[in-house]
């Protein structure tokens, strides 16, 4: 690992509310940002942000995370730093139709460590297509969760067995942050 950034995922008011599962790795978040800031790491925010007419509300989801509302900031426990990138999106991938990849690659990232919301949807997303362009990628397993534990261990073990290591890894947040000088 050249030089890595940690990708956070949707981590957004309308989607993280009290009692939702995912409410449960915000402890572990919180370790993670507070650790790779001081080591210089360069964290972003990929922020689900979309219009009311978007296509993905045609189906079951409900709008959320709608552009220009309260819902589509980041939760208070994971306040951005002024030195924290704030990328919005309109579809899964944190890659799709944003300025993700040429800001990686004009700050010299090589890595990205990816968190957040939901590991098979838009994490998953992202972390193909971080592979998709050319970029090492680790899932941060004990730092994404889905709405049922049973979809995030699928995932988990789903990329474990791909054989596209180590261009794709899956790592707990311990192992990431003792492989990063």
């Amino acid at each position: 690992m050249t030089k890595a950034a940690v990708v956070v995922v949707d981590m957004l008011k309308d989607n993280v509310k009290d009692g939702s599962p995912f409410t449960q790795i915000i402890p572990n978040l919180q370790q993670l940002l507070s650790s790779v800031r001081q080591k210089d790491i360069q964290v972003i925010f990929a922020n689900d942000s979309f219009m009311p007419g978007d296509l993905i509300f045609k189906g079951k989801m409900k709008p959320h995370c709608l552009r220009g509302t309260e819902g589509e900031q980041v939760i208070d426990e994971l306040k951005p730093l002024d030195t924290d990138i704030v990328l919005p999106k309109r579809r899964m991938s944190a890659f799709f139709r944003t300025d993700l990849d040429i800001t990686l690659r004009s700050l010299g990232i090589d890595t990205i460590a990816v968190c957040g919301i939901t590991t098979p949807g838009c994490v998953l997303t992202t972390v193909f297509d971080g592979f998709a362009n050319d970029f090492y990628v680790v899932l941060l397993e004990d730092c994404c969760t889905a709405a049922k534990q049973s979809q995030h261990d699928a995932i988990i073990n789903i990329l474990q067995e791909m054989p596209v290591a180590p261009m794709i890894r899956v790592m707990n947040m311990g192992e990431f942050l003792g492989s990063i000088p």
